[in-house]
C-alpha cells in the first residue's frame, strides 16, 4: 500500500514538473524571460545544479570544483562534432561518460577526506585542470582560443552517403531537428525532466536514504561496520556525471568550449544556486537557477543610459546621484546585487527560497484553514451544548 501510495506521489509530480517545464516559455512572457538563450539556460545549468544537489544536499559534501565535469563535458561534445557528427546522441554519450571517468579519479583521491579539506582539494583539481586546458592541453583544448568547430573538420559518421560538399559549418541537430532555438530548448527541457526524475528516485530510494544518514552521522555508521565510501564515490560520480551531461548541452546549443567553463567561479556559481535556492530539496535548485540567471539577464544589461531613462522623472542633481548608486549594482557590477541578496536569504532564510516558501505556505495555513476548523469546532460543540441540555429536559 505504501509503495503505490509512493509512486503515485512520484507519478503527480513528475506530471507537474513536466508541464512546468514544457510550458515555460507561455508562464514566462510576462516578465521577459521567453526567449530561446535564456531558456535553455534554464535547462542546462537546472540539470547542473540538481546533480551537484545530489552531493552536496544528500551527503554534505560540498565540491568547489564541479566546474571541472562541466568543461569536460564540453571539450567532449565540441570533439565529437568535429571528429564524428553534428548529431548530438554521441556528444551527449560520450560527454556525460568520460566526465563519470574524471569524477571517479577525482572523487576517489578527494574522497579521502573529508569537510574543508574535501572541499579545498576539489578546487585544487578545478584550477589544475583550468590551468592545463590552458597552457599544456592546447592541442587538445587550443588554449584561450577555445574549441570550435571548423569547415574542415572530418566528421566521418557525416560524411558517409555524402556526396556533395558543405558549404560553411553545418549547426548540431537531433536527427535532422536543429538544436537553434525553442527546438533546442525544448530538448534541454526533455533531459532536465530526465534528470530531475532520477534525482527524485534517488532521493526516495535506499541509497538515497543511507547518503542521508551518512550526512547525518557518518562516524556513527562507520562505527557500526557500514562502509561509507563506496555510497559517497557513487554520488560524486553521479553528481559528476550531470555535470558532464550539463557541459555537453552548452556545447550542443552553443558549439564551442572553453578553459573559463572550468573556472572556479563557475564552481562557485552552482554554489550560490543551491544554497540560495535551498540545500536538499527536489526544487530549490532549480529555484536558485531561475532566480540567479533571469536576475543576471536582467541587470547585466542595464547601463547607465538605460538608468537615467528610468530616473528621468528626477530632478538632474537627484537623478544623477541616484544613477551612480545604482549603477554600482547593474551592468559589471550586477554580481554585486546577487551578493546581497545571497546575505538578506543566508540571514534571514538559512533553508533558502524554499524555506520561505515553506513558511508562508505554514502562515496561510494557520491564518484561514487553522481559523476555519477552529470555528468549526467551537460551533460544534455549541450543538453538543445545545443538544445535550435539550435531552435532559
Amino acid at each position: 500500500m505504501l509503495q503505490k501510495t509512493s509512486l503515485k506521489s512520484n507519478t503527480q509530480i513528475m506530471l507537474i514538473f513536466a508541464l512546468v517545464v514544457l510550458s515555460a516559455p507561455i508562464w514566462l512572457t510576462p516578465i521577459g524571460a521567453n526567449y530561446p538563450d535564456l531558456l535553455q539556460k534554464f535547462a542546462i545549468f537546472g540539470i547542473f545544479a540538481i546533480g551537484f544537489n545530489i552531493l552536496f544536499g544528500l551527503t554534505g559534501y560540498l565540491s568547489f570544483g564541479h566546474a571541472v565535469f562541466l568543461g569536460v563535458g564540453s571539450y567532449t561534445a565540441v570533439w565529437s562534432f568535429k571528429l564524428l557528427t553534428m548529431n548530438v546522441i554521441p556528444a551527449i554519450i560520450f560527454g556525460t561518460a568520460l566526465a563519470g571517468i574524471f569524477a571517479v579519479v577525482i572523487g576517489y583521491i578527494s574522497l579521502r577526506r573529508s569537510g574543508i579539506y574535501f572541499s579545498i582539494l576539489t578546487l585544487a583539481f578545478a584550477q589544475m585542470s583550468y590551468n592545463l586546458a590552458y597552457s599544456v592541453l592546447t592541442p587538445i583544448t587550443n588554449g584561450e582560443t577555445g574549441l570550435q568547430l571548423n569547415s574542415n573538420d572530418p566528421r566521418l559518421l557525416d560524411a558517409i552517403g555524402r556526396s556533395e560538399e558543405v558549404i560553411g559549418i553545418p549547426s548540431t541537430t537531433l536527427f535532422g531537428l536543429s538544436m537553434k532555438g525553442y527546438s533546442g530548448f525544448y530538448v534541454c527541457a526533455v533531459v532536465l525532466i530526465l534528470a530531475f526524475f532520477l534525482s527524485l528516485k534517488i532521493f526516495r530510494s535506499p541509497f538515497g536514504l543511507k547518503l542521508l544518514a551518512i550526512k547525518s552521522n557518518q562516524t556513527r555508521m562507520r562505527y557500526t561496520g557500514f562502509n561509507t565510501r563506496p555510497y559517497l564515490l557513487t554520488a560524486f560520480v553521479i553528481s559528476g556525471m550531470y555535470a558532464g551531461l550539463a557541459g555537453t548541452l552548452m556545447a550542443i546549443t552553443d558549439p564551442l568550449a572553453g578553459a573559463e567553463r572550468m573556472q572556479w567561479t563557475a564552481s562557485g556559481e552552482v554554489v550560490l544556486m543551491t544554497i540560495l535556492g535551498g540545500v536538499g530539496t527536489l526544487i530549490g535548485p532549480l529555484l536558485g537557477v531561475g532566480i540567479i540567471k533571469y536576475f543576471e539577464n536582467i541587470f547585466s544589461a542595464l547601463n547607465e543610459s538605460a538608468l537615467r531613462e528610468v530616473f528621468d522623472f528626477l530632478p538632474d542633481s537627484m537623478a544623477d546621484a541616484v544613477v551612480f548608486l545604482t549603477h554600482q549594482f547593474v551592468g559589471e557590477g550586477w554580481h554585486l546585487t546577487l551578493g546581497v541578496l545571497f546575505v538578506v536569504v543566508v540571514i534571514f532564510l538559512p533553508g533558502g527560497v524554499m524555506e520561505g516558501i515553506n513558511k508562508l505556505n505554514g502562515w496561510i495555513r494557520r491564518k484561514f484553514f487553522d481559523g476555519e476548523n477552529n470555528v468549526r469546532n467551537n460551533s460544534s460543540e455549541v450543538d453538543q451544548k445545545v443538544t445535550g441540555s435539550a435531552g435532559e429536559q
